[in-house]
């Protein structure tokens, strides 16, 4: 059997095959809806003999894991069907339980009923119980087969510890040293034994050399692109990104970068085949070549990751502040663990068999397990190293820098304890801790070069290079590129796939609430009509908004108001719709809703009320958007009008949010609500002696002059009062705009005094006479020898 580290390379691979193979699996949900139709009725006899025999299988230990593997496979498809088949007779049940409840409630202990009407109800009970009778059965066989497949899973999963935990013969002990040097003679004679033996296979021979151009086609392409190709796309994205720094240039250059995996995986595998076609390699040889192709893969997938993360060019973008020379080390240590990687991928698929003793696997697995941990302990140092000079504080270290020093703190970790684990006999526990945390980093520094790749793109999108990669969208593909990684984190550490899949069918499969199975698939259907009708209710409002009322003699309030209503009505019924879409009964949740109506209402009234408030003004609309209007001494322009709120500019510039019911139950001064017209007053004072009816005339002239002026009724000029110090006039007019009172106010004041200098009009201020009643007193005072001397 294959070890752990050949399978976790291809978990990847595995986990996209084992998601394409449960989408692929028909979803049919137990609801209360028209059920599914069964190509054929499911033979319980047949279920029954198997389940029978996967209980004795799990409790036979002889059983073998890989035996075990394939049984679960067999019963999962049985779960599959086993759920479906819930839902035999959905719309027969449903047609019969519309029948019962057409008949009325049952009567009360000791009161007949007619006989009709009993017999009816009888035979209804009966169609009923028959027509149940499959879902029943289907219910029973299904909790017994997730029941058994349970079991599996435990019985693999002690299984899998009890493997990690297993104490191999000391690798550091000498006398287990003869006994590896023996184990790697005999592969070593196997696999020069299958050569000569190939060699002297005559018919083999000539298919060699029939394929001989194409062997020598296919060395020679692996020798120009493993010896050449890397170097040269390595050489031409280091060039590309010297140049200049841009969004664009980073694009390319990630692009090019690519090839350094691509085209030497592809000289790997043109040398794999060129092999496999010289028919010099037997079982055991091509099972080493089919090892050596992954382990290729490894080391330049390992080489790539690291130029991503420790780059040549200084301008290149990247997560970690280092210096060229530990940017440098980085690179090299990077391609160490990617070596030792593939080193421990080609002794997994050589030596992990049953002719292989324990004590030869623990010594051929110790040295490559011990690099890797000295490596990796190094490069957890750099990378704690290049996180330092990025923190601050914990509310301006990037997120980046905190999981890479999180991460690098783990690896510190590992790549101490995992090779004293196997120093001790623990081999197979410091590899499961070693050479997964390796491909951990691998991982996370993929997932970094992706961020760094879709903030470029959408700079380039958007045209923005400096704001563009600081975007909420880059950021949020990246928190999405995180927790999509979560299945590959659980396989690389040792999750079966199995594992993934029980978990995407239980996702799959819901849950039961009463009669109703609820399953993520119904959250998606939810979401999709809803939003569907949410866009077609914002298509609408924006048809009435610019086509459909601006034709009509409504206001801007009242367009405003009847596009609201339509928001608010059109959100209700996309989500009335979403929910009888998705099949949702809600009617379970009437009672919980009802009592906890009474706490939320005394909670919440105030927002209640503001709720229904906002609906009285778009339905009265005593207030629209543009209004000048007066509440609670806040005096400006009305803005917008919500739900709860509503948001009033004011005349210097700053905003002020008042709640609705302040609308409907307060005193609001509405200056422009239906007429834009409004009175202004303008005061003025002349000096006791001018002529009045001149300064009338003269005002009256300056008051009709002004273009806002209504002249029907014209403006009035009156001598209102004799001041203390002036005679007091007021000119009074009506605006067409009231909203220009100020303005022309203004210019009202600067025509009067324009016009009084012209006339001679003096306008007086105030003025004081004083009368000294004993002069002859302060003429003594001014005499006396003490008197103060003027200064």
């Amino acid at each position: 059997m294959r070890g752990a580290a050949h399978l976790r390379f291809w978990a990847v691979l595995a986990l996209a095959l084992c998601i394409g193979a449960v989408a692929s699996v028909p979803v049919v949900q137990a609801q209360t809806v028209q059920g599914p139709v069964l190509e054929a009725p499911l033979d319980y006899k047949a279920w029954e003999k198997l389940a029978a025999s996967a209980d004795d299988l799990i409790d036979d230990a002889s059983t073998s894991s890989a035996e075990l593997e394939t049984l679960r496979l067999e019963i999962a498809g049985w779960r599959t069907r086993l759920l479906a088949a819930q839902g035999t007779n959905a719309s027969r049940i449903a047609t019969i339980r519309a029948q019962v409840d057409a008949l009325g409630a049952p009567p009360a202990e000791g009161v007949s009923e007619p006989r009709d009407a009993a017999s009816r109800r009888k035979e209804l009970a009966d169609q009923l119980a028959v027509a149940q009778a499959p879902a029943v059965a289907a219910v029973e066989a299904y909790s017994r087969a997730d029941g058994v497949i349970t079991e599996i899973d435990r019985v693999l999963r002690e299984r899998q510890t009890e493997a990690l935990l297993e104490v191999w013969p000391l690798p550091i002990n000498p006398a287990n040293w003869p006994v590896a040097a023996e184990t790697v003679l005999g592969k070593v004679a196997v696999l020069t034994g299958e050569v000569r033996e190939n060699l002297n296979d005559e018919a083999k021979r000539e298919e060699a050399v029939a394929a001989l151009p194409l062997i020598i086609g296919l060395l020679l392409f692996a020798a120009l692109t493993i010896l050449r190709g890397r170097a040269l796309l390595e050489g031409k994205a280091f060039r590309l990104m010297e140049r200049g720094t841009s969004d664009t240039r980073e694009i390319w250059s990630f692009v090019t970068s690519l090839g350094q995996v691509v085209v030497p995986i592809l000289g790997v595998l043109a040398l794999t085949i060129a092999l496999a076609l010289s028919k010099l390699p037997g079982t055991f040889g091509l099972v080493v070549l089919t090892a050596l192709f992954t382990a290729g893969g490894a080391v330049f997938i390992a080489r790539w990751l690291g130029s991503c993360s420790f780059p040549r060019a200084a301008a290149a973008p990247t997560h970690l502040r280092l210096e060229e020379g530990d940017r440098a080390s980085g690179r090299f240590m990077a391609q160490v663990l990617g070596v030792t990687l593939g080193l421990e991928i080609l002794r997994d698929a050589a030596f992990t068999d049953s002719a292989a003793t324990d004590a030869a696997q623990s010594v051929l697995s110790y040295p490559t397990l011990l690099v890797a941990g000295f490596f990796l302990f190094k490069l957890a140092k750099l990378l704690l190293r290049s996180t330092k000079g990025a923190v601050v504080n914990d509310a301006t270290t990037p997120f980046s820098n905190r999981l890479i020093a999180l991460i690098a703190r783990i690896a510190l970790v590992v790549g101490v304890l995992g090779p004293l684990l196997a120093t001790v006999g623990y081999v197979r526990a410091g590899q499961g801790m070693v050479f997964p945390m390796i491909v951990s980093l691998g991982l996370v520094a993929f997932l970094l070069a992706l961020q760094n790749l879709v903030g470029a793109v959408y700079a380039v999108l958007i045209r923005n290079d400096e704001r563009g990669r600081d975007a909420l969208v880059p950021v949020l593909v990246g928190f999405f590129l995180a927790f999509a990684s979560t299945p590959f984190l659980a396989l690389i550490w040792g999750a079966r796939v199995a594992d993934l899949t029980e978990v995407f069918t239980k996702l799959r499969d819901g849950f039961q609430i009463g009669q109703t199975r609820i399953s993520p698939s119904d959250f998606i259907l939810l979401a999709v009509v809803f939003g569907f009708w949410f866009l077609i209710t914002r298509l609408l409002q924006g048809a009435l908004k610019t086509s459909i009322l601006p034709k009509t003699n409504l206001d801007q309030g009242g367009q405003n108001a009847i596009v609201a209503g339509v928001g608010y009505i059109g959100i209700f019924l996309a989500a009335l719709i979403g929910i009888t879409a998705a099949g949702i009964d809600l009617s379970g949740l009437a009672i919980v809703a009802g009592a906890l109506s009474v706490g939320i209402g005394f909670g919440l009234q105030n927002i209640v009320s503001n709720f229904v408030a906002g609906i009285i003004l778009l339905i009265e609309r005593p207030i629209s958007e543009g209004d000048w209007i007066e509440v609670n001494g806040v005096m400006g322009t009305v803005r917008g009008i919500s739900v709860r709120s509503t948001r009033i500019q004011t005349f210097d510039r700053t905003d002020v949010i008042v709640p609705n019911s302040d609308f409907v139950s307060g005193m609001v001064t509405n200056w422009t609500r239906f007429n834009l017209s409004g009175r202004l007053i303008v005061k003025v004072g002349v000096a006791y002696g001018t002529d009045t009816r001149k300064v009338e005339k003269i005002l009256q002239e300056i008051a009709e002059a002004q273009p806002l002026a209504v002249l029907n009724p014209p403006p009035v000029v009156v001598l209102a009062a004799f001041g203390a110090d002036s005679l007091d006039f007021e000119i009074r007019l009506i605006l067409r705009d009231v909203n220009f009172s100020v303005t022309v106010r203004s210019e009202i004041n600067h025509e009067i005094a324009r016009r009084f200098e012209e006339e001679g009009i003096e306008i007086p201020f105030g003025q004081r006479d004083i009368w000294i009643r004993n002069p002859e007193a302060l003429g003594q005072i001014s005499k006396a020898p003490d008197a103060p001397k003027p200064a």
